[in-house]
């Protein structure tokens, strides 16, 4: 039982037990959203110019096809004239002119006054920015951690004690080597196997070693006895540093930021919009690297999203925002990728997806993230006590998210930020940042089973053992991992 268990195509055993998909986006309430617009439209039977605009403007918002809405519409207003016996109609009206942009030359020294104002106004803000600057900069937090300090260092250990030591000093090879021999003297080949793998990739495995990562070493992919559940993610994959709150807040937010990012992008010509010749369906195409992703979806326990094939665009597996969001496989997986890599590149691309975790490809910056956890504890409590000048600046986006939430997320928001409260009031959206990360990589390396197939893909964009891969060699030989290799039944016995 183990690593002999193999697939080649991203097939799914006969004897997996497939879970409830969960933990991705709901955007429920906005699929429905559209149709109570419209039938407020109706209620008199005449759909005014503003009342269209209005449904154009939400129509374009929620991203639904034309065509749907057409037909949508029709049977809606033919039901509203069969039940009233009445015509419905739409009444049009000339549109206002545009009012015409203040000509500053024009206006003579009115106009230089207005400038001269202007020029004040955007000097002082300067001057609150740079004095906020040097604020921020006195006020930078210094954490002291002792924690891992040892006062005995010499003292035979339990595997526990090392895992512990090990999670604190992931590339400590002596710490590894020790917790090598721990395994080995309790008989548990998975936890020798995976420290064994962890050296080999420090380079500091043995000949011994170098022989039991040869013996079993992935060559295929793994199959799984049965899809992790959403207390698998929560005890043993999400990083330990996630704090619960702030995950739930950014989750209830998600669905609106998407939403208010496709409109903006809309507005600016910018949204992605692909053949539908290109969408695969999952459990037919031929194209592996978009199989990984439904293959990895149902691994994982989780919905899989709608995906599109270009091979001429420079990307591997990429998010894209739209309604509802959908992602891109380019030309970067679709060529020179083995199995075990599409398998890790997927399950890392597909924890994105998770409602907590989706803020992130709408805000790649820890400022912007910043601003819109501010905005939802806004939402959560308006009189919450902020500095004037954060109030100023995440105001408009919390007055723009509030309207797309429904009455039970405003509940939940406010609940959340009670517990927000309850818990210090205080978090680091930096580290919470960096620990998405590092649990889209722990998926990966679930997926793909083999530590050096993941710590050798992360090296382009982190060099050789950045934080990520570092992680997972910790991770790699944790009990958190040997759990969840135990439920996909993928632990190594005699």
């Amino acid at each position: 039982m183990g690593a002999d268990r193999e697939s080649s195509g991203f097939d799914l055993g006969g004897g997996f037990a497939v879970g409830q998909a969960s933990g991705g986006l709901d955007l429920g309430p906005f699929a429905s959203h559209y149709q109570e617009l419209f039938a407020d439209a109706l209620e008199d039977g005449v759909i005014t110019t503003e009342e269209r605009e209005r449904l154009d403007k939400a129509a374009d918002n929620l991203g639904i096809n034309r065509m749907q809405l057409q037909q949508l519409e029709q049977a809606m207003i033919h039901a509203y004239e069969m039940h009233n016996r009445v015509k419905v109609v739409e009444k049009w009206e000339a549109p206002v002119a545009s009012l015409q942009p203040i000509d500053v030359k024009a206006a003579g020294d009115a106009g230089r006054q207005m400038l001269l104002a202007q020029i004040d106004r955007l000097n002082a803000r300067i001057a609150e920015l740079e004095e906020e600057l040097r604020e921020a900069r006195a006020h930078v937090a210094v954490e002291v951690d002792l924690s891992g300090l040892e006062a005995v260092d010499d003292v035979e250990q339990s595997v526990d004690e090392l895992r512990v030591r090990v999670r604190r000093d992931p590339t400590n090879t002596k710490l590894l080597q020790s917790l090598f021999s721990a395994n080995q003297q309790q008989g548990d080949l998975d936890g020798s196997y995976c420290a064994a793998q962890a050296l080999a990739v420090l380079g500091a495995a043995n000949e011994t070693q170098r022989a039991l990562v040869g013996k079993y070493a992935r060559k295929g992919l793994i199959v799984p006895r049965q899809a992790l559940s959403q207390e698998d993610w929560h005890d043993s994959l999400l990083h330990p540093e996630l704090e619960i709150t702030t995950n739930n807040i950014m989750s209830l937010v998600a669905p609106s930021a998407l939403m208010g990012r496709v409109a903006a992008l809309r507005r600016e010509k910018k949204l992605l919009t692909l053949p539908q010749e290109r969408k695969q369906d999952l459990a037919k195409t031929t194209v592996m690297a978009a199989r990984a992703l439904g293959w990895a979806a149902a691994v994982l326990g989780m919905p899989a999203p709608p995906v599109y094939v270009d091979p001429t665009r420079e990307v591997g597996y990429a998010h894209v925002p739209a309604m509802p969001p959908f992602s891109l496989v380019g030309k970067g997986v679709l060529s020179g990728r083995t199995q075990l890599d599409n398998a890790f590149l997927a399950g890392r691309h597909l924890t994105a997806y998770r409602a907590e975790f989706f803020v992130k490809v709408l805000f790649g910056a820890v400022t912007e993230l910043e601003d819109l956890f501010l905005a939802a504890l806004l939402i959560g409590s308006p009189g919450l006590p902020i500095a004037a000048h954060l109030r100023t600046r995440v105001a408009p986006l919390s007055d723009a998210l509030k309207p797309m939430l429904a009455p039970a997320q405003l509940d939940q928001l406010r609940q959340q930020f009670q517990a927000f409260v309850a818990d210090g009031g205080r978090t680091n959206l930096l580290r919470w940042s960096d620990s998405v990360d590092k649990t889209a990589c722990r998926a990966g390396l679930l997926l793909c089973d083999d530590l050096a197939s993941a710590v050798k893909l992360l090296e382009p964009e982190e060099g050789p053992l950045g934080p990520l891969a570092s992680d997972l060699v910790g991770f790699a030989v944790s009990a958190r991992y040997a759990a969840l290799r135990e439920r996909l039944g993928l632990r190594l016995v005699d």
